[in-house]
């Protein structure tokens, strides 16, 4: 009996992967199949489906769900649920399949079978239901009104850009997940199912596990975070997305590269677990905060560490309102429906000269002239820039692997700052 947390919606890990003879099969019956192309987020998406990550799902949702997600944080049958998942498909594609095809899904870039899929269901996504989606999922209350939000949103939300791109039908039905792309082989001892995650974690004897989500180069704020979490629990899993980010972000490969010098240097070993999952963020800020827990709910983890603007973009969403949304979300009356996994909510860190150490606005008296705000939107544009970097900034050994890294690119990409990464 393990003494983890137990996977989201009461059934234990939902995995669709599939393995040996039956995967050889499903491959061979998918050549003969009607394809339709994924997305690099629904190429995601399928593999958290696949994996268990995205436990209890077991395909991309009806209209019931998508409507019910968007209005509820809950799919149809009550089980909570933060965020879409839909497949999206051509005006062409939809209308070659009707409800009751199987039908291949395919990865464009590679041309890789990535899995098979009964299709329950299709219907249209019309522009309105786009906007509705949007304005449900992304806007915030950094844009507290539908017009506010549009004037900027279509310009300067990735998320949104996602969705108002998407093709115009979207498929339903349960899937076969036959590949789980190049992860497994370019992220080698760092993408981990949450099966392998759950293993890690029993065999150290942990229940208490708290995830820090990682998009952005490890900096001392969030060495900082991890030490924390490390205090009030058993370990630490450092969870970074390897998948897709927006142009500016520096890629996994490097910020894997700074994970390791932090961990191997100023952590004690046996304390932190350093992890990564397939997916593109969604930059749904608050949203996105439930769903990072949920699937590190079904990776085993107890808590997710939320800082003050976790998954944000822009100045789209208010400060700490992924922390208080944790707070709005439905209870379900069957307690496997409900997210179990809950906030470990951190004020905001810093390195404070007068307090000598790092510090947070809830234990720091002293004036934002005596802090080094870390952010790492603000760290991107400095080593972008070729600026210098304030003292306590960051470790000399990742700001080494990061200025080698921005030396090396041939194509600048301007960073730009906001209110969360100003401290305005």
């Amino acid at each position: 009996m393990s003494n983890l947390i137990p996977p989201h919606g009461g059934k234990g890990l939902t995995i669709c992967l599939l393995e040996g003879a039956e995967l050889e099969a499903e491959k061979k019956k998918a050549e003969g199949l009607k394809k339709v192309s994924l997305s690099p987020r629904e190429r995601g998406d399928l593999i958290m489906i696949g994996t268990g990550g995205f436990s209890p799902l077991d395909g991309f949702m009806n209209k019931a769900d998508w409507k019910s997600v968007c209005d509820g944080y809950q799919l149809s049958d009550g089980t909570f649920w933060p965020v879409p998942v839909t497949l999206s498909a051509s005006q062409e594609e939809a209308g070659a399949i009707s409800e009751g095809d199987e039908i291949a899904l395919y990865d464009p870039e590679t041309n890789e079978a990535m899995a098979t899929m009964k299709v329950t269901e299709k219907f249209e996504m019309t522009e309105e239901n786009k906007r509705y989606e949007c304005e449900k999922v992304f806007m915030g209350e950094g844009t507290p009104t539908p017009e506010e939000f549009w004037k900027i949103a279509q310009d300067e939300h990735p998320g949104v850009q996602m969705v108002m791109n998407q093709k115009s039908f979207n498929l339903a039905g349960p899937v076969k997940v036959l590949s789980e792309a190049e992860f497994p082989t370019k992220y080698k001892g760092i993408y981990m199912r949450p099966s392998e995650s759950r293993k890690i974690f029993e065999e150290r004897g942990w229940q208490k596990v708290a995830a820090l989500q990682l998009r952005n180069p490890m900096h001392r704020s969030h060495e900082y975070l991890a030490k924390i979490a490390i205090e009030v629990s058993d370990g630490c899993f450092i969870h970074s997305l390897v998948g897709n980010l927006k142009p500016g972000d520096i890629p996994a490969e490097v910020r894997v590269k700074c994970i390791d010098v932090l961990v191997n240097n100023y952590f004690v070993p046996d304390k932190v677990v350093q992890g990564g999952y397939p997916l593109d963020m969604r930059y749904a800020g608050p949203r996105e905060a439930l769903l990072h827990a949920t699937f590190r709910q079904n990776h085993g983890c107890s808590h997710m560490i939320i800082g003050r603007d976790h998954a944000g973009v822009g100045d789209f969403y208010g400060m700490f309102e992924a922390q208080t949304i944790f707070n709005k979300i439905p209870a379900p009356a069957e307690e496997g429906k409900a997210l179990l996994c809950k906030p470990l909510n951190i004020d905001w860190t810093f390195y404070c000269h007068k307090c000598d150490g790092m510090a947070s606005l809830k234990t720091c008296p002293h004036t934002k002239e005596d802090r080094v705000l870390l952010s790492g939107t603000m760290l991107r544009k400095m080593l972008s820039e070729g600026g210098q970097l304030p003292d306590h900034f960051g470790r000399e050994e990742v700001l080494d692997i990061l200025r080698n890294y921005y030396q090396g690119l041939t194509d600048k990409v301007e960073v730009k700052l906001h209110g969360a990464a100003t401290g305005e």
